[in-house]
């Protein structure tokens, strides 16, 4: 048999000292900053950085990332040509670690809370100076400059992020999270709208006033930065990023950010897939008869929906070519293995593993999956909008259509499960209410968003769905999971607009219209009451979601119209 690795702990650093431009490889001294002229030097300085000392590799070319990931931290090349890495200690997200700063020029739009905990500014500045003088011990920094948003729309913004991690998958990374510019946008990027240093391969100080743990992410719209304490893990860059732009987007711009992905048909027609990770979006989205805008993180503005990155960050336990083609192939050179194990005698990656932790992801640039739209945007409105859920309880239909005020209700309820692993301290899927589909996320208040996307929907005559990805005929540990064949040919029906005409009957306790039926999926599927075998048990179970439903939703009641507050279940 195979031995299958986990990380092995090999890492070195090349002793040199300069300013390596993208794609050189020469050993030359401190004069090779002959790089950094003018603004670029001033900017570098300016940051705190010992241009003396360090090596700056700005923009290196994914091949040289590759080659120090292997030659000093003990990265593999997978068979496929992908590089597997790992995150050490945090192999998810710490969002009872996330900061905002309390300042003049933000503090009255932010929804300040358990989600966005307030940091002073002079805390900020402690940190953000212990993460400079960190990276300015290492002989490598890393930086990595690209866009948040599609040049050809004016509600993007450039970024930059500085790095230094014994985890070269930090620099790869940016490659997927931001979009990348061409040479000639690089030569004309200037000074970044927003920065991020990221220096995770060193701890916050515990001890230091509001912080809760040797991790800090910490985010400041007045100083436009952002830093990174205490983790590796790749997420904690991408989902900062989205922070920034759920901030930026409907305070600076009046669009509408999302979490969420998008795709659109060969008519023009353009879909919208909200979920947590584990819900479905990436594998959804990513449809072989529908052209790929993204998979996590767009704006619905004016004219129009945009990807706010240039690639996808996918989980990938129990990834396979049959059921995510598209998915499994984009995984080659270029791409990333985040904490999944491989065959030591092959090299062959193990998706099945989930040895290291349930949430094993795959980086990759989303012009690997074949029909993706470049560039990615589409300048029609949305016609389907689908919440993504995974109901750990068995209760929720696999699809129902919602009314305006159902809509509103649902997206600020955000119900579903957190699937193992996308957290720290998650071990199997645990119900949550999660608003808009993203609390972590959020920077605003819930409203201002639900607003927002209730008046877009309206205007353009979307349709809302409701499609449950998580168990039928029982609860989690009792009922299977929805076959994504079933889930596939429901996402199909939808677009090809069979399901809109199909005739509904009405889902007890929740008022979901239900269709009666959808090509090749089993009848007794799409009503969950017929999919109990015991019926009272599921009366019990729904009665008790349905409460749940009830209770949640109270700390939006006030903000919400009678209308609305009447759309949830009735217990």
């Amino acid at each position: 048999m195979p031995n299958t690795l986990k990380p092995e702990s090999r890492m070195g650093t090349p002793h040199r000292s300069s300013y390596e431009e993208s794609g050189s490889h020469h050993d030359v001294g401190p004069e090779a900053t002959y790089g950094l002229l003018g603004k670029d030097l001033d900017l570098f300085s300016e940051a705190g950085f010992d241009m003396e000392k360090i090596h700056l590799k700005r923009n290196a070319p994914v091949a040289q990332l590759y080659e120090d990931a292997i030659k000093y931290e003990g990265a593999v090349l997978a068979s496929s040509g992908a590089l597997i890495n790992f995150s050490g200690k945090k192999t998810g997200r710490s969002p009872k670690d996330k900061r905002i700063v309390y300042e003049e020029t933000s503090k009255d739009d932010i929804w300040w809370g358990t989600v966005n905990i307030k940091m002073d500014e002079h805390t900020f500045e402690i940190n953000r100076e212990r993460a400079i003088d960190y990276l300015n011990t290492r002989e490598n920094v890393y930086v990595f400059d690209g866009f948040a948003g599609v040049r050809l729309v004016h509600f993007g913004f450039d970024s930059s992020l500085y790095l230094s991690r014994k985890y070269t998958v930090g620099p790869q990374v940016p490659n997927q999270v931001l979009i990348r510019p061409t040479a000639k946008e690089l030569e004309e990027f200037g000074e970044p709208d927003f920065t991020i240093y990221n220096a995770g391969a060193f701890p916050a100080n515990r001890f230091t006033a509001g912080m809760s743990s040797a991790t800090s992410v910490e985010l400041n719209f007045k100083r436009k930065e952002m830093v990174i304490l205490g983790t590796e893990y790749a997420g904690e860059m991408k989902k900062g990023i989205f922070s920034v732009m759920h901030y930026l987007q409907p305070v600076k711009f009046g669009q509408l950010s999302l979490h969420s992905s998008a795709n659109e048909g060969k008519d023009g027609d353009v879909t919208l897939f909200f979920g947590l990770s584990g819900t479905g979006k990436t594998t959804l989205s990513a449809d072989p008869a529908r052209q790929l805008i993204g998979d996590d993180e767009h704006v619905w503005s004016d004219t129009g929906v945009f990807n706010i990155e240039g690639g996808c960050y996918a989980k990938c336990v129990g990834l396979n070519a049959e059921k995510e083609p598209e998915i499994f192939g984009a995984i080659r050179f270029g791409s990333i293995l985040e904490n999944v194990t491989y065959s030591y005698d092959t090299r062959e990656p193990n998706y099945e593993d989930t040895g290291i932790t349930e949430n094993t992801r795959c980086a990759y640039p989303i012009e690997y999956i074949a029909n993706a739209k470049i560039p990615c945007l589409s300048n029609n409105q949305p016609t389907n909008v689908i919440y993504l859920t995974c109901d750990a309880f068995g209760v929720l239909p696999p699809v129902s259509l919602l009314n305006s005020e159902q809509a509103q209700y649902w997206f600020l309820s955000g119900y579903t499960s957190k699937t193992p692993g996308t957290e720290d301290g998650i071990a199997e899927p645990t119900p949550t209410f999660s608003t808009c589909f993203g609390q972590p996320f959020i920077v605003l208040h819930p409203s201002r968003y639900a607003t927002m996307l209730a008046q877009r929907m309206t205007a353009s005559g979307t349709k809302c769905w409701l499609v449950n990805t998580g168990w039928a005929g029982g609860a989690y540990g009792v009922g299977k999971r929805c076959p994504l064949k079933h889930t596939r040919a429901i996402i199909d029906a939808i677009h090809d607009g069979s399901l809109a005409k199909a005739k509904f009957t009405t889902f007890p306790t929740f008022n979901l219209q239900i269709p009666e039926s959808v090509s090749t999926v089993p009848a007794e599927l799409l009503d969950p009451v017929k999919a109990w075998k015991d019926k009272d048990a599921f009366k019990l179970q729904s009665k008790k979601l349905a409460g749940m439903f009830s209770k949640a939703f109270e700390r939006y009641s006030a903000d919400c119209s009678p209308e609305v507050v009447a759309a949830g279940p009735q217990v």
